[in-house]
């Protein structure tokens, strides 16, 4: 009843930009925190960023200064800016979201997005 779509990703050239979304739709109350996880060939998943329904924001040190996470939640959308990209951040992006479900009381539930390949490669 919750989904997280994700667009943006795509084939880019080291040094270059790239921005992500992520819209939650469906019956939705509230949606909490939202933040981008990747997962790169042969490696864990890791959180690349989150930020809270007030704005604040957490970013992992590998990608402090070069990307942004930003949101609008009017569109209960999560947006990633990503420049000077690197060939390590070749990964599957997710979009993972605190939703706040209608009629489901204050307990929140953790919902992922499909996930969208970002490829940095010359």
């Amino acid at each position: 009843q919750v989904h997280l779509v994700e667009s943006g990703g795509a084939m880019v050239q080291p040094g270059e930009s790239l921005r992500l979304s992520c819209a939650a739709s469906g019956s939705i109350f509230r949606v909490n925190l939202m933040g981008w996880y990747r997962q790169g060939p042969g490696n864990q998943r890791e959180l690349v960023a989150s930020i809270a329904s007030g704005g604040s924001t957490t970013y992992s040190d590998s990608v402090k200064g070069r990307f942004t996470i930003s949101r609008d939640n009017a569109k209960n959308t999560v947006y990633l800016q990503m420049s000077s990209l690197k060939p390590e951040d070749t990964a599957v992006y997710y979009c993972n979201a605190d939703v706040v479900r209608l009629g489901m009381g204050l307990k929140s539930q953790n919902f992922w997005g499909q996930g969208t390949q970002v490829t940095v490669s010359s």
